[in-house]
């Protein structure tokens, strides 16, 4: 009996130290990997950090908000990408079109708010816009990467305050082949710190990371095309690439940046 515990208990282990979007071990601030397409390149960030947030709602959309999503533009759109800017949800420069990065922002709001995630901005998006909701950071002091794995939003936080915030997509819990091995897509809670990273294309084993920070073996945090209000991915925390430009753009995640997963 006891022989078959420990034979159950290794192979679960196993399960759980082999979990990562990237198994093998890129090299450091290496370049992207050769024989990418074109298509794959990224845009370079625009936006500049935000102030902190007021206190006091700016929201100024028409007398009655009309349902926004995405392909939408106009005034309303603009105060919604003002006023998320202004609590911290990263959505790039406003320019009145609602597009990716927008809806990303929305995404994250709509989880912090505890409402349907659909990237639409109905009555109780606009509510919560309204009313300022913002999550509430763990940490307290330093610069600290939060990943929040039940609401999956990604917090940058200094000395326990939010500057911005982030919809990601972290592990699946689900179990995937892989080579013929089987694996478990989970993101480990636990507090790690960035040690390594890849300024371009990773051409990783289980798909192409952009601009890689990784934290915890061959988890990182990284940009994707894809990044869904769910958890969609192999172990990683994705962002969108937008995202993940303006991160190595302003510095936010230097090598020894804490990240605490919970």
């Amino acid at each position: 009996m006891r022989r078959i515990l420990a034979i159950t208990m290794a192979a679960a282990a196993a399960l759980t130290l082999a979990t990562g979007c990237d198994t093998a071990d890129p090299v450091a601030d290496g370049p992207a990997p050769t024989g990418v397409s074109p298509s794959t390149s990224a845009p370079s960030a625009s936006a500049e950090p935000s102030a902190p947030p007021s206190s006091t709602p700016t929201v100024t959309p028409s007398a009655k908000p009309k349902k926004l999503k995405s392909g939408a533009k106009g005034a309303d759109v603009l105060a919604l990408q003002n006023r998320l800017t202004e609590l911290g949800y990263w959505n790039g420069k406003a320019d009145s079109k609602f597009g990716g990065t927008t809806q990303q922002a929305v995404y994250a709001l709509q989880k912090a708010a505890g409402i349907g995630r659909d990237g639409t901005v109905g009555p109780k998006t606009w509510k919560a816009l309204e009313e300022g909701v913002r999550p509430k950071a763990k940490s307290t002091s330093g610069r600290v990467v939060e990943i929040d794995l039940k609401r999956q939003l990604l917090l940058l936080v200094d000395d326990g305050q939010i500057t911005q915030i982030f919809n990601t997509s972290t592990g699946t819990n689900d179990y995937y082949e892989h080579e013929g091995q089987t694996y478990l897509a989970d993101t480990p809670r636990g507090r790690f710190k960035v040690s390594r990273q890849i300024d371009g294309w990773r051409d990783a084993p289980l798909g192409l990371l952009w601009r890689p920070k990784y934290f915890n073996g061959g988890i990182a945090v990284h940009g994707a095309p894809s990044v869904p209000p769910y958890p969609a991915s192999h172990g990683c925390a994705r962002v969108s690439v937008s995202a993940m430009n303006w991160m190595w753009k302003n510095d936010a995640l230097p090598i020894k940046t804490r990240v605490w997963v919970y």
